[in-house]
């Protein structure tokens, strides 16, 4: 399974690795309040496009974190499927809130993926931007999709976009518009524009749009809209030197690492069951991982 490109990761791993080969958080400057805002926002702004990598729990945020990425994101389907319940329906506000709590003082800038807002409310929805603010979270993802094929209407997602926005000004808004994630008559450049310039007037600090691999559909999304593109990486369909010509700004793995450590932790334990040799390196060591634990 691909994933990240290794020679980004290979490079912050060096920076990162002391001489025991053991993990140590990232040493940029993670003050609190409106300056870690203004460092997520700089990031969309960078040389590079921001690669974030997406988390589930405590162990993997952490990880990544020492790892030397700035900043981590979440996955929603890796946070649901971790506690047994499926993602997309509104229902882990309570784990998301919860996860939010752990990892918001890690040593890195923390985006939470909330689904649609947990809710239609525009009350329940600002609540859950305030508490991750309160939390240490820079940023929240909210999408426009929902569980059962449709794309919730363009008005009351701004709505709720703006009622985030008015609760927590500092906070960056990423709005993710599920036109291409859906696919069908709702997957061209025109309903996605037209979404992501309602949701950008509504105050919506970036727009993503998972699901758009095509190169030509992705530099008109950039130059149509503006505000930072994020999309999401799409193994063996997409690169980050290409998607950065393209002028994409920041690129998202989902649940691509969730899902690749469910297949290498299957993979090992069929292994082992077979009797074949279960390859070890690269994985941490057990002080590497008790040291990423608050003491």
């Amino acid at each position: 399974m691909s994933g990240p490109d290794p020679r980004i990761i290979a490079a912050r791993s060096r920076r990162s690795v002391g001489a025991r080969g053991a993990l140590r958080p990232y040493a940029g400057a993670m003050n609190d309040g409106s300056s870690r805002t203004e460092a997520f926002r700089a990031l969309h702004h960078a040389a590079e496009p921001l690669l974030l990598p997406n988390a589930w729990d405590f162990a993997s945020a952490a990880a990544l974190a020492a790892a030397g990425f700035p900043a981590v994101g979440t996955t929603s389907l890796g946070v649901a499927a971790a506690c047994g319940k499926p993602d997309g329906v509104g229902a882990t506000r309570g784990e998301t809130l919860a996860l939010a709590d752990r990892i918001g003082a890690l040593p890195c800038l923390v985006t939470v993926d909330i689904e649609g807002g947990f809710s239609d409310r525009v009350e329940d929805v600002a609540d859950v931007a305030a508490r991750l603010s309160a939390a240490g979270v820079v940023g929240v993802n909210i999408e426009d999709g929902r569980a059962d094929g449709s794309l919730r209407p363009t008005d009351l997602h701004g709505e709720l976009i703006a009622a985030i926005k008015q609760r927590v000004p500092d906070l960056f808004v990423n709005a993710r518009t599920d036109t291409y994630w859906l696919g069908g008559e709702h997957a061209a450049i025109a309903p996605t524009v037209d979404r992501a310039t309602a949701y950008v007037a509504a105050g919506a600090d970036g727009v993503f749009a998972p699901g758009v691999v095509d190169g030509a559909a992705v530099e008109a999304l950039v130059g149509d809209i503006p505000v930072p593109l994020n999309v999401l990486f799409t193994p063996g369909r997409q690169r980050l030197p290409e998607l950065a010509e393209l002028g994409v700004r920041r690129v998202s793995t989902g649940s691509l690492l969730f899902r690749a450590a469910l297949g290498s932790a299957v993979a090992a334990a069929a292994a082992l069951a077979q009797g074949r040799p279960v390859t070890t390196g690269g994985i941490p060591s057990y002080d590497d991982i008790q040291a990423l634990t608050p003491g």
